[in-house]
């Protein structure tokens, strides 16, 4: 069994979901050779996060984010923890909703993604600034 792993600073992105899955392949270079394994992707912040979803229409993502301002709105007069802006609070809590991280099958050197699947870096600051990800994959 091999272990891969490797920090990837993502360029800094506005608020919204975004598609992530080519930046993602190309630090995965590492594992072209593998038969099988499993790819661990975490995002070291706590305002922004990762989820596996709808790749080709990108009305999905502009629905995400209407459906996820609605759900955790912004000016809540009972958050308390503003300090960074109206997003703040939000940003935390949908983050919290939507995950840190990401786990994928590899196969045949590649993440073992459906033919609609993208991975999605989603942006909760309106300013989030650069993310940084850990990915670690292991297999043979």
């Amino acid at each position: 069994m091999e272990i891969f792993q490797q920090n990837l600073v993502l360029r800094a992105r506005p608020r919204g979901y975004h598609l992530i899955t080519d930046e993602l392949n190309d630090c995965l270079q590492g594992i072209r050779h593998w038969k099988t394994g499993m790819c661990h992707i975490f995002i070291q912040h706590t305002s922004a996060s990762l989820t596996v979803n709808e790749n080709a229409d990108p009305t999905v993502r502009m629905d995400f984010e209407t459906y996820f301002n609605k759900a955790v709105p912004e000016n809540d007069p009972d958050y308390r923890h503003d300090y960074e802006g109206a997003d703040d609070m939000p940003a935390h809590i949908k983050a919290s909703l939507m995950g840190a991280s990401v786990t994928i099958p590899v196969q045949q050197g590649r993440l073992a993604l459906g033919t609609w699947q993208g991975i999605y870096l989603c942006e909760h600051r309106n300013q989030g600034g650069s993310r940084h990800l850990v990915v670690t994959a292991w297999g043979q």
